[in-house]
Order: structure tokens, then sequence, then C-alpha cells
């Protein structure tokens, strides 16, 4: 049935973050003028959003508190970060991802890949549970049931167990002085992925710099490489680079690309992590 197949299409999208659509063809066993209209079908139902060569997951990301009432310009610009941060973690094998926001964005898009993901965000191992080329080893604790997160003692001492090449990580303000949580556990819990990585890089946009929170969570020379809009301002862009940090600037692209991985984004520094 029409309604079923759509339905499929819809979740392999939802999976993936984006499919392509000879991609999308094969796997539904119809053709590529199919696809084109159930997409159309689905980008007027707004859950998806067509682009050159196939399409983009645009429907609502999990029903969390920590997920509401977040203004479309500011999702905008988490889904340009996360493209930046998708392109720069192409070439590793252990990816550390804590329970922001714009981790769970990135993660939309590196589904598929195969790599070994670790994290303590219910939302990012659902998204993950069914792709079988990613190993997902999800860290132990109390949940935090308003950010979907497992935090304290226990995810501490798992963390404490392990290593991993990069982790990815969220702030809720910036400023000269390091990064700072809304949450004390949260923060004693991201404290502890940065001990676990080898390389830490920040995904926070431009509104959280200037500002800090209740709970510090390290200074700025704790972390390595801040992925972050490019209307951060230009002193704040100096502060990052004059703390030795790489500074990589994500360009929001035009509604009919949003979203698609791999799209080029202004940066001041691409090296892989």
């Amino acid at each position: 049935m029409v309604s079923e197949r759509r339905k499929r299409l819809l979740e392999i999208v939802r999976r993936q973050g984006f499919a392509s659509l000879p991609d999308l063809a094969e796997t539904l066993n119809v053709s590529e003028s199919t696809v084109r209209r159930d997409l159309a079908h689905l980008e007027r139902s707004g859950m998806a959003r067509r682009t050159h060569g196939g399409a983009f997951y645009a429907g609502p990301s999990p029903h969390l508190s920590h997920f509401k009432n977040r203004q479309e310009a500011e999702w905008s610009k988490k889904r340009a970060i996360a493209r930046v941060a998708a392109n720069l973690v192409t070439n590793i094998d252990t990816l550390l991802l804590d329970g922001g926001s714009t981790t769970y964005e990135l993660a939309r898009l590196i589904a598929g890949r195969a790599m070994h993901v670790v994290t303590n965000s219910l939302p990012v191992a659902n998204l993950f549970s069914s792709r079988s080329e990613i190993d997902v080893m999800l860290v132990g604790g109390n949940l935090q049931s308003s950010a979907g997160v497992l935090v304290g003692t226990y995810a501490e001492q798992m963390l404490g167990s392990l290593r991993v090449r990069t982790a990815v990580i969220s702030a809720a303000g910036v400023n000269e002085t390091g990064l700072y949580n809304s949450n004390h556990m949260i923060a004693s819990t991201q404290q502890a992925m940065i001990r676990a990585a080898d390389r830490v890089v920040l995904v926070a946009d431009s509104t959280k710099f200037g500002h800090q929170s209740i709970a510090k969570v390290c200074d700025l020379n704790d972390i390595h490489h801040v992925v972050v809009d490019s209307q951060l301002d230009k002193t704040w862009q100096e502060v990052v680079v004059k703390a030795g940090l790489e500074l990589s600037l994500a360009d929001e692209l035009p509604a009919d690309q949003h979203g698609q991985p791999g799209d080029v984004a202004t940066s001041l520094s691409e090296s892989p992590l």
C-alpha cells in the first residue's frame, strides 16, 4: 500500500538523516519517480524536505522538555553546526556523544556510518538502535528524564573505564573562564566524558557565548575544537583562537539544501578529528 511505503520511506530518512534518491528506490524496490512523488507528499506534511539527489528528515526531534520551546532560527544554527561536525568526524572509529540537542542533530547525520558510539543520551541511543553499522554503548546511571540522559556516579565510573578518540559535548554557556551547564550532575558527567577522550569538540550555537550557568564543566583549554555558527561575534572568535583552540564556523544553508550531509561550510579549521 502507498501509505505503508511512505511510512517506511519516512523511517529510512528519519534514521539516516539524509537518504539519496537511488538508495531509496532500491531499498523500497520502486522507481525513482515513485520515490519523488512520495517525497513530495512527505514534504507537504512537513516531515521531509527534498534536495538535490534525495531528501533529509525535517520532522520533530524527541519530545523532551530539553528539546522544546526552541525557535526555528536556533534549530537552523544547530543543524548547520551539526553538518560541520559530521564532516570533521569522518575518519574516527570511536565517538562519544553527550545529550545536547546539537549532538542529537549530529547523530542524525552520522547514522549509517560504521563506528563505535558511546553515549549517555537515550534519544541518541534510540536513533542508532536499528543501525547495524553502529556499535552503540549506552552509559548507565541515574536518568535525568527532562533531558533524556543518564548521569551520576555510575555513569562517571563507567566513563572512567573507557577511552575514545573524540568526545562531542554541548554547553549551556561559554565565556573566557570555560564551559557551563545548568545542571550539576550533567556537568559532572561531562567532566568524565572529557577525561575519557583524546580530543574534545564543543558544539554550541552563538547565543551561548558570553554567558555562564550554575555549574562549571571545564576551562576553555580543556577542549580542543569549537564548532559554532558563523554569527559568532568577532570578539568571541578571537577569544577562542587566542585560547589555542581550533575554530570552525558553520554557515546556514538555503532552505532547499538545509541539513544535507557533506555540505561545505565556512570553517577556520577543517582538519579531521
